[in-house]
């Protein structure tokens, strides 16, 4: 009976032992489908203005989290005055954060200011957001580092949006770098997506790439190459991530909707 009560006594004490080392056991991965896209302010390689066909887009893809790059406020006659990342919301029944890195004042008194700049939509709720503007060269335009802060069913999802700078290679650099000192250490699972302008091989890229995983070279097939639209040939746009995420598929659907291509993937959120 003592020899009994020994065992019993030991395995009691075992049982939390083992709970312990594995305090994420049995934590569900929530699927989260998550699209880039620099619109063109909604022009495509056809010339034409066309929202409703990126909203479509958009729709079948199945994305929960959107980061739309290149996108008017009340801009210009371009793309028709309109409000467009209100436009997409109200469309596609979504939250939505915009970041206005030029905001000029309108054409006429009481109108508008005139903006253009990143957005990002969601399903799910927004509960934070902020916009950062970026390292400015006298001959550049100014960019932005955005980040919204969402909820996930039950899970936190830091989404960052950002769209570098075209034409010299130095900002682009210095961009890079002030994106992850923004983003920092953070034990929140973070997605960077955008349009960044580099190719994969470029110090730019690689400084972004030594913080975060690329999903594409995780699990995207082919190159991935999403400029020009109509004859793609580099691949600029990215989606990259942190732990707590695992890259479960990626895709670049084939679209005249605007000059870039889309970067559609699937990830598990823990």
């Amino acid at each position: 009976m003592r020899k009994l009560l020994t065992v019993l006594v030991g395995f009691l004490i075992a049982v939390p032992t083992v709970a312990a080392a594995k305090p994420d056991a049995g934590r569900p991965e929530r699927p989260l489908t998550v699209m880039t896209y620099n619109i063109h302010h909604g022009a495509g390689i056809d010339g034409v203005l066309d929202l409703e066909r990126i909203a479509v887009l958009i729709e079948k893809s199945g994305a929960d989290v959107i980061g739309l790059q290149e996108v008017d406020k009340h801009w210009d006659v371009r793309s028709n005055w309109v409000d467009q990342p209100a436009w997409f919301a109200q469309r596609l029944k979504m939250h939505y954060a915009y970041a206005a890195n030029l905001d000029l004042p309108p054409v006429n008194p009481g109108e508008p200011r005139r903006q253009y700049g990143t957005a990002i939509l969601s399903k799910y709720p927004i509960k934070d957001f902020k916009n950062t503007l970026l390292p400015l060269y006298p001959t550049g335009e100014q960019r932005g580092l955005a980040v919204a802060k969402i909820k996930v069913r039950g899970a936190d999802l830091r989404f960052a949006n950002t769209h570098l700078t075209s034409n010299n290679n130095a900002e682009r650099l210095e961009q890079a770098q002030k994106v992850v000192e923004l983003l920092g250490k953070s034990k929140t699972p973070t997605l960077l997506v955008g349009d960044l302008n580099a190719t994969p091989e470029a110090p730019e890229i690689k400084t972004l790439t030594a913080v975060y995983d690329d999903t594409w070279t995780e699990v995207g097939v082919g190159p991935g190459y999403t400029i020009e639209a109509g004859n793609p040939t580099k691949r600029i746009d990215f989606q990259l991530h942190s732990a707590g995420l695992r890259a479960v598929k990626a895709d670049v659907p084939v679209t005249p909707a605007s000059d870039h291509l889309p970067v559609v993937a699937s990830f598990a959120l823990r």
